[in-house]
């Protein structure tokens, strides 16, 4: 079924139904031409019986006259017939003319004796329709009558004339042509096969070579050529193919080269960028893109599936995240560009979002997102930080324009009120002054611009320093201060004296205005290990009121305060104490920690390594 299945196969089975068709058709006429161009064996042997009877009846009449039996030679020569005389003692006689054939006959070649007898009767005897008995050698060849003759005097029979010329019926003729037919036919397939043959060498081959061409290109090896062998059209149609193989590895090779070049943008970007079909399947991400679809698509899942075994969890879809599908949504039915803000946990994206056309139908969406969490907590501390600095210094200012209004309106009546007002006008100065001052610090911590003066620092006769500055204070307070020192010597090689000191001073005041009186405060060292060195763990634990755990993570940014109603006395701090503890430890290559619950105090954890850069 290959073969049929071939151009060679077509065009050979082709050629064998036209070769079929063209001698179907010719037979068919040559037949019909036969059957009314040749005589039946029947009609022929008549014809010959008529003529042989003719020439009979006038040979003995006319055996002197030589110019009439030349005629009726020529007669009988046209039609290719031959007369025989036997005479009735079975002697043959040679007729006043001589024989058409080269060969010399017998008449026992077309008769038997009994035959002749029966034209010795008088009867015409054809050899087609002869008795039974053995018939004459010749009889399936030729054609012959015998007719009886007469002698001279027309009285009785002198013997018989036989008359014979070869065989040339319709239907032998038709056998003859359908052999003839069977030969051409046979020799045609023959032909034609081997015709197909050739044509598999000088056509096929050509287009099997250009098929596999086709196939390696089509697997993508776009440098496969076809060789040229002939200048004809298939010689034509390679040239044609290898250009075109050349245009497309070009093609590819340009698109590829914009492919890499455009995939090497998207892994360089710090965007997000991720491109959605119409039905909102991810097609196309960078490494970013990547990450925020799994991890969006991570919170969705599992908020949907907590609490199910983990065997029967689906697979995490990779389709638009819950958060970008209100904005997509949008853009899909409105066809336009949009922009949002998304919250997604503690962080913050900033969304763009654009349709991607496909003869003007919206085909898809590319979103392309920026982490901006960093922005907006910068964004919203310097919004409050404007807030808290005017909040801070409104009140000593309001202070201190209402009391020197007092002085100056003479309210004060005594020497002893006036001099209060002036205290107050006093404190309040003092208090912007030092607002202003952490205000410099902290802008030189953060700027990087702090300046340290490092030197050996030995921790233990330090900490009894502050212990005793702080000692007093909290007396007056009603709480005790302790101090827990090892044995050991515990030294810092790099270490800013007055820094750390500033430290602690922040710490301890901080804890001596937020705990009650009859509590206990304790500052306590020891050797601890960070990042694989030797380093020193301060701590300053306190019986205070303790920190609510939603304002642990934001006591250490500027201006932020837990509940006013907890410190004590008349004025409260700054907020930007903290700020600047957690620059100082930093710039020495510190840490410091809290761990604090409401109602059972709060402790500060200060690591310093011991050979601080």
């Amino acid at each position: 079924m290959f073969i049929l299945k071939s151009v060679v196969g077509k065009l050979w089975i082709t050629i064998i139904g036209l070769v079929v068709v063209v001698l179907l058709t010719l037979s068919l006429f040559l037949f019909r031409y036969i059957e009314t161009s040749f005589p039946k064996s029947k009609d022929q042997a008549e014809t010959l019986t008529r003529l042989a009877v003719k020439v009979a009846n006038e040979i003995s009449l006319h055996k002197e006259e030589r110019r009439y039996l030349q005629v009726v030679n020529e007669l009988l020569s046209a039609q290719g017939a031959s007369i025989l005389m036997v005479t009735a003692n079975f002697e043959q006689i040679d007729p006043p003319f001589a024989q058409t054939q080269d060969k010399t006959f017998r008449y026992t070649d077309f008769f038997t004796k009994a035959d002749l007898q029966k034209a010795f009767a008088g009867q015409s005897v054809d050899n087609r329709n002869t008795s039974s008995g053995p018939r004459a050698p010749l009889s399936n060849q030729y054609t012959a009558v015998a007719v009886p003759y007469m002698n001279e005097s027309q009285t009785q029979t002198a013997g018989a004339l036989i008359l014979y010329q070869l065989t040339q019926s319709a239907e032998e003729t038709q056998a003859y042509v359908k052999k003839l037919f069977v030969v051409v036919g046979v020799a045609g397939f023959l032909m034609t096969t081997f015709f197909a043959f050739f044509l598999l060498t000088r056509i096929t081959q050509p287009l099997l070579q250009l098929k596999k061409a086709a196939d390696l290109i089509s697997k993508g090896e776009y440098d496969t050529r076809v060789p040229i062998t002939s200048s004809d059209e298939l010689g034509e149609l390679g040239k044609t193919f290898n250009h075109m193989g050349q245009k497309l590895s070009d093609t590819i090779k340009a698109l590829s080269h914009e492919k890499e070049h455009l995939a090497s943008v998207l892994r360089s970007m710090g965007d997000a960028v991720i491109t959605f079909d119409a039905d909102g399947k991810v097609i196309l991400t960078n490494p970013p893109g990547d990450k925020v679809v799994r991890d969006w698509n991570e919170i969705h899942w599992t908020d949907d599936w907590s609490g199910q075994d983990e065997r029967q969890l689906p697979r995490k879809p990779e389709t638009v995240p819950e958060p970008l599908q209100p904005l997509f949504q949008g853009v899909i039915s409105e066809a336009k560009e949009m922009t949002a803000k998304l919250h997604v946990q503690s962080e913050v994206w900033s969304v763009v979002m654009a349709p991607l056309y496909s003869h003007e139908i919206v085909r898809g969406v590319v979103a392309v997102m920026r982490d901006v969490t960093e922005e907006f907590r910068l964004d919203k501390l310097r919004k409050d930080f404007v807030a808290n600095v005017s909040h801070e210094l409104r009140t000593p200012l309001s202070m201190l324009q209402g009391y020197s209004e007092a002085l100056i309106d003479d309210i004060a009546a005594t020497p002893e009120e006036r001099k209060d007002l002036a205290q107050v006008i006093h404190d309040e100065s003092l208090r912007m002054g030092r607002l202003v001052k952490d205000l410099l610090d902290l802008a030189k911590m953060e700027t990087g611009n702090m300046e340290l003066n490092l030197r050996e620092l030995e921790v233990n006769t330090f900490l009894k320093r502050i212990h005793r500055k702080f000692a007093g204070l909290s007396k007056e307070h009603g709480i005790t201060m302790t101090c827990i020192l090892p044995e050991e010597e515990l030294v810092l090689f790099q270490a800013d004296e007055d820094r750390v000191e500033q430290v602690l001073t922040n710490l301890l005041d901080n804890a001596i205005r937020h705990t009650p009186s009859q509590s206990l405060i304790q500052l306590s060292a020891a050797r601890t290990r960070y990042k694989g060195e030797d380093a020193v763990l301060i701590e300053v634990a306190d019986q205070g009121y303790g920190i609510p755990g939603e304002d642990l993570p934001y006591i250490f940014e500027r201006f932020y305060k837990a509940d006013k109603a907890r410190t004590r006395g008349a004025t409260g701090g700054t907020g930007l104490g903290l700020s600047i503890v957690k620059n100082i430890i930093e710039a020495h290559e510190g840490t410091v920690h809290v761990k604090s619950q409401p109602g059972q105090g709060t402790t500060f954890s200060i690591t310093l390594p011991c050979k601080a850069v």
